[in-house]
């Protein structure tokens, strides 16, 4: 996981990102609330950690285009 997280900070909860993410695309909310309600819920280090079980698995990830 990332070391800008606080170690107070729980871990991600990927239900609460997802409801967040469709909270803004139903439009109930605003992109700049939707955006630091994924910050602060830990979309970041979520994705880090997918990346780094992918890397361990896989190898390097496919080129996007």
């Amino acid at each position: 996981m990332s070391t800008n997280a606080p170690a107070d900070r729980p871990p991600p909860d990927p239900a609460k990102l997802l409801a967040h993410w469709m909270e803004w695309e139903k439009g109930d909310t605003p992109p700049g609330r939707a955006l630091a309600n994924l910050k602060t819920g830990g979309m970041r280090e979520l994705l880090e950690a997918t990346l780094s079980v992918q890397l361990e698995a896989f190898g390097e990830p496919s080129p996007t285009a």
